[in-house]
């Protein structure tokens, strides 16, 4: 779908960008182009999603995320959904939704490339010995997602789901933040 460039104004003149007209738009022109310019405008929407404390490990949150933002997500077309972690020891990655083996062998992994515990190298452990561990699987993975609108859904792959990587072996609810644009 190709959008329409936004108008300029030449000579006191409404001109579409697009057009190399010499003369000026009439009234009814100008009203119409503006009227359109509006309709292919973006739009914004934004939520707060809390989830509630989850045990350590990887869990599979797209339906609660669709849930929060499904009246919101319903009226765009075509956009972009972000969703952005408030958190240093969580994580989001957009992964495996079917088999919850996946899952458990992602955490598997990261417990055995990060090590935990006393003997572990990290000077950072006021706050236990899982901490720094979690901070740095959550740089691993991120706190971030980008995933596309398409007539209001989110258009993921038939096995994609919306992972929150819970890092910590006493976690708090975690707090996302969804901003859709779009139109």
């Amino acid at each position: 779908m190709r959008a329409t460039a936004p108008s300029l104004v030449s000579s006191g003149n409404l001109l579409p960008a697009s057009s190399a007209r010499s003369k000026p738009l009439s009234v009814s022109a100008r009203i119409a182009d503006t009227e359109s310019s509006r309709s292919m405008a973006g739009k914004w929407a934004q939520k707060t999603v809390v989830l509630p404390a989850q045990r350590r490990g990887c869990h599979l949150v797209t339906p609660r995320i669709v849930r929060e933002i499904e009246q919101d997500l319903s009226e765009f077309k075509c956009g972009l959904a972000h969703l952005f972690l408030q958190h240093t020891s969580a994580s989001l990655t957009i992964n495996e939704n079917y088999d919850a083996d996946v899952r458990a062998d992602t955490e598997t992994f990261l417990n055995r490339i990060v090590p935990e515990g006393r003997s572990a190298p990290w000077q950072h452990t006021m706050e236990g010995p899982d901490d720094m561990p979690a901070h740095i699987k959550s740089s691993m993975f991120g706190c971030a997602l980008t995933i596309p609108i398409t007539d209001g859904r989110l258009n993921m792959g038939t096995w994609q789901g919306i992972w929150l990587c819970e890092h910590r072996d006493h976690a708090t609810p975690r707090t996302i933040v969804v901003t859709l644009n779009g139109m």
